[in-house]
């Protein structure tokens, strides 16, 4: 473990995971720096933007536009926000949406057809091992099945995906099995269970906390940050499955010292607040089975339904995870929280698909705020170090296996092989 004790009970676990040592590699601070002061001649260029920039610019474009707006996407290669346009009378908005800042390109699907083509997915083919989001990259809603959707539940999603309509949805196979990763960031225990911590807050009371994933929550009430050893901090609301896959766990000692940072084995990256994620972004993920991981955001929204049942809401993504990641961070390398390791297929071997639950999300349900909790030294704020690109983890946790689809959000389940569980509760 890296975490580290502080006298008089002054429990300090950072956020994140183990890193097997001299494995990741340094992340250059500012390498998205913007590049304001374009000429006046330049103004309907695209902007260079960071990723965080660009999620401002679309939630703007997205109400200027109004019916216009068709989703956007963050493209890394040239640092630019492109945003989905549907042509109609008025070309006048892409002439905003370019005056903006932003890469216009001219699409078939407006959004209103395209989650209306989600609605449907969820009335007719709710089915485990399934998961769905929009895809603003291709304009359709990307459909993934694991390995356990055969015969007839395979028969009817693609009955009901051509039922959407020519050009709405794409259906694509995954190897593996949608599966909640909990087993640990820092790992944390309970009994057989073994997840990883999210991120250090400061809960509604002003009590030091931290965040995990829902399914994790729900399968014991009070967690510890070795092996079998005492518990350090119980369970004060979970959600899971349903509207999300988080959980509020409080510290028991009032006292104890919780920075906003992430453990990246070799060196600690500060973490100054947190962010809405962005198609395209570049995400880093820590947790204590796997370390360091790293892969790009490939959906919002997404809807994964799990052997334990439904969850929306979640981010999809192609960077790894297994078993005792679950719960655990992910992040950008300038230090700004985006999500928690959910679930969904596959491993660090051979690649495969993971969902998590948005940060900003958590922290408006559970009404906790981001940034340094207890009552120590304050640390923490913005950091310029960041996180390796590729890092094998150490301590591999025990645990449910647990996957991630490329394009949905999906449910969580439990290490300790306990029911799951939408839970909301609180216990001092």
């Amino acid at each position: 473990m890296s975490h580290k004790r502080i006298p008089k009970r002054k429990a300090a676990m950072a956020v994140g995971g183990v890193v097997a040592l001299g494995a990741a590699a340094i992340l250059l601070p500012n390498a998205n720096a913007s590049q304001d002061g374009a000429p006046d001649d330049a103004a309907a260029s695209p902007r260079t933007l960071k990723a965080a920039d660009a999620s401002d610019l679309a939630s703007q474009l997205a109400g200027l536009l109004g019916d216009a707006f068709a989703g956007s996407y963050y493209d890394g290669e040239n640092k630019q926000l492109v945003v989905n346009v549907v042509p109609g009378d008025d070309n006048n908005v892409i002439v905003q949406a370019r005056k903006a800042g932003a890469a216009v390109r001219e699409v078939d699907n407006n959004l209103t057809e395209l989650e209306a083509g989600a609605r449907t997915l969820k009335s007719e083919a709710t089915i485990p091992g399934t998961s769905w989001a929009v895809d603003p990259r291709t304009n359709r809603i990307l459909v993934t099945a694991d390995s356990t959707v055969t015969g007839d539940k395979w028969n009817r999603l693609e009955s009901t995906v051509r039922s959407l309509g020519s050009g709405m949805a794409t259906v694509r196979k995954s190897a593996g099995t949608f599966r909640t990763f909990a087993s640990g960031g820092d790992a944390i225990f309970s009994g057989g269970a073994r997840c990883s911590l999210g991120f250090n807050v400061t809960a509604g009371d002003g009590s030091p906390a931290f965040l995990t994933a829902g399914h994790c929550g729900v399968a014991a009430d009070q967690w510890s940050d070795a092996q079998g050893g005492q518990p350090i901090a119980t369970v004060d609301q979970a959600v899971f499955p349903g509207a999300g896959d988080f959980a509020l766990v409080t510290y028991d000692d009032p006292a104890t010292q919780a920075p906003s940072e992430v453990n990246l084995g070799d060196q600690t990256l500060p973490i100054s607040g947190a962010a809405e994620a962005t198609v395209g972004q570049e995400v880093f993920r820590m947790g204590s089975t796997t370390g360091l991981a790293d892969g790009q955001v490939l959906g919002l929204n997404a809807t994964v339904n799990y052997p334990e049942g439904t969850v929306t809401g979640l981010i999809q993504t192609n960077v790894c995870a297994e078993p005792g990641d679950s719960g655990g961070s992910m992040f950008t390398r300038d230090g700004l929280a985006i999500g928690l390791t959910s679930g969904g297929s596959g491993d660090c071997t051979s690649g495969g698909e993971t969902f998590f639950q948005p940060v900003t999300t958590a922290l408006e349900a559970v009404g906790a705020t981001l940034g340094d909790a207890g009552a120590g030294d304050q640390a923490g704020g913005a950091g310029d170090a960041g996180a390796g690109d590729q890092a094998g983890g150490q301590d591999a946790g025990a645990g449910q296996d647990a996957g991630a689809g490329e394009q949905a959000g999906a449910g969580a389940g439990d290490a300790s092989g306990h029911g799951a569980r939408n839970d909301s509760r609180r216990s001092h």
